[in-house]
C-alpha cells in the first residue's frame, strides 16, 4: 500500500466554453515569460537596452518550437509516418513533444537573425538569456505531469508519481519516479550556478550559456537514463543520453578555449544603448545645469543681478588706472583731513620736524603727489 505519492491531474485539459485551456501550453508559455523577463534584467545589468531580449525573442521563440517539435517527430517518428501512423498528429504540439535539443538549435537560429537585425553579438545575448532559459525549461517540465508522460522507472518512495491507466495508448497505472519534477529541480541548481558564477568570474563571450548547456546535459544524462518512455537505442543507451554526454562535452571544450582566447567580459554589448544612455545623460545634465545656474542667482528667493563697472573717469583711461585711482583717493583724503586737524607725527621720520601746521594748500599738493601717475588728475604742476 502506497502511503505517500504525488498525485497526477485527472484531465490535462479545462474547456472555457468552445476553447480548450491546456495545461502544457500553459506551462511552455509561462516558462517563456519567465525566460524573457529574467533575460531582460541581466541584458540590462550588462550594459542593454530594455526591451531587447524581448524584441529578439520574437524571433528566437517560434523557431525554437518548430526546432523541438522536429526534433521529437524525427527521433519518435513511429506515432506518426510508421505503420498505422497519423502524420497530422505531427501538428499537434499540445499533445506533448517538444525536444530541449532542437528548440535550442533552432532557437539559436532565430535569436541569430534577430541579433544580427540589432547589430548585437549573439555571445552576450545567449549569456544574459542562459539562466532564463533554464528557468523556463524548468517550468516548462510541469507540462509532462499535466499530460501524465515522460515519467521513469517503478518506485514506492514517497515522491513517487502516480500515473492512472490509459489502455488506449498503453499506459500502466502505478507509482513512478517523477522525473519531471528531477528536471525541474535540476533546472533551478543550474539557472543558480550560472548566476553565482557569472557575477563570480564576470563570464563573456558566451561561456555563461557555454555552462548552462554543460551543466543542463550533466543532469539530463541520468535523468534520462530513469525514463521507460519508448526511445531509440544506440550501444544500449538511449538516444538522448548520447545526445546530452555528446552537446555536454563541446561545451566544455568551448568554456576551456574560449577563456584562453578571449578572456573577461564584453565592455559593449549593444552599442545603439551606449548612445541613448549619453543622450539621456546631457539631456539631464543640461536641465540641472539651467536648475543650478537659477538657484545660484537667488538668494532667499531674490534674483541677483551683478552691478556693472564704474565707468572710466577720464577719456582714455584704463580701468587699471582708473581702480589705482579709487584706492589712492581714500588716502589722499586722509592725508588732506590729517593736514588740516592734526599736528604732524614726526615718530617715523629721522628729523624732528618743529615747523608748524601744514596750510591747507601744501596739504592738497601733498595730496596730488600722492597719486600715482596717469590717475586722470586735472591740477597743472
Amino acid at each position: 500500500m502506497d502511503l505517500a505519492f504525488i498525485p497526477s491531474p485527472s484531465v490535462g485539459v479545462v474547456h472555457l466554453g468552445p476553447i480548450p485551456l491546456r495545461g502544457y501550453a500553459f506551462c511552455i508559455i509561462i516558462g517563456v515569460f519567465v525566460g524573457v523577463w529574467l533575460g531582460n534584467k541581466r541584458w540590462i545589468q550588462r550594459g542593454g537596452r530594455s526591451g531587447t531580449v524581448a524584441d529578439i525573442a520574437v524571433w528566437a521563440v517560434p523557431f525554437g518550437l518548430v526546432g523541438g517539435r522536429l526534433y521529437h517527430v524525427i527521433t519518435t517518428y513511429e506515432p506518426y509516418f510508421g505503420e498505422n501512423g497519423h502524420p497530422l498528429d505531427a501538428f499537434k504540439v499540445w499533445e506533448g513533444g517538444l525536444g530541449i535539443w532542437g528548440a535550442v538549435a533552432l532557437g539559436a537560429v532565430g535569436a541569430w537573425i534577430g541579433c544580427r537585425r540589432r547589430g548585437i553579438p549573439m555571445p552576450a545575448y545567449a549569456d544574459a538569456l542562459a539562466p532564463g532559459l533554464a528557468l523556463g525549461q524548468a517550468i516548462g517540465r510541469w507540462g509532462n505531469w499535466f499530460n501524465q508522460e515522460l515519467y521513469g522507472k517503478p518506485t514506492d518512495l514517497p515522491w513517487a508519481l502516480k500515473i492512472s491507466s490509459d489502455p488506449a495508448i498503453g499506459r500502466i497505472g502505478g507509482t513512478y519516479h517523477p522525473t519531471f519534477l528531477y528536471e525541474c529541480l535540476w533546472c533551478i541548481g543550474v539557472a543558480a550556478l550560472v548566476i553565482w558564477a557569472d557575477k563570480r568570474f564576470r563570464l563573456g563571450h558566451g561561456r555563461a550559456f557555454a555552462l548552462y548547456v554543460a551543466a543542463y546535459c550533466a543532469g539530463r544524462a541520468w535523468i534520462e537514463y530513469m525514463r521507460v518512455d519508448e526511445a531509440h537505442h544506440i550501444l544500449g543507451l538511449r538516444l538522448n543520453v548520447w545526445t546530452a554526454l555528446i552537446v555536454g562535452l563541446l561545451a566544455v571544450a568551448y568554456l576551456v578555449i574560449s577563456a584562453k582566447r578571449a578572456p573577461g567580459r564584453e565592455e559593449v554589448v549593444e552599442p545603439g544603448a551606449q548612445l541613448a544612455e549619453g543622450a539621456d545623460a546631457d539631456a539631464a545634465g543640461s536641465g540641472k545645469g539651467s536648475e543650478s545656474a537659477k538657484g545660484d542667482s537667488t538668494d532667499g528667493g531674490k534674483i541677483s543681478v551683478d552691478k556693472p563697472s564704474a565707468k572710466p573717469k577720464a577719456e582714455g583711461e584704463s580701468k587699471a588706472d582708473a581702480d589705482a585711482d579709487d584706492e589712492a583717493k581714500p588716502a589722499a583724503d586722509e592725508a588732506e583731513t590729517s593736514a588740516k586737524d592734526e599736528p604732524a607725527d614726526a615718530a617715523g621720520d629721522d628729523k624732528a620736524d618743529d615747523k608748524p601746521d601744514a596750510k591747507p594748500e601744501e596739504a592738497s599738493a601733498a595730496a596730488d603727489a600722492v597719486k600715482p601717475a596717469g590717475s586722470g588728475s586735472t591740477k597743472k604742476s
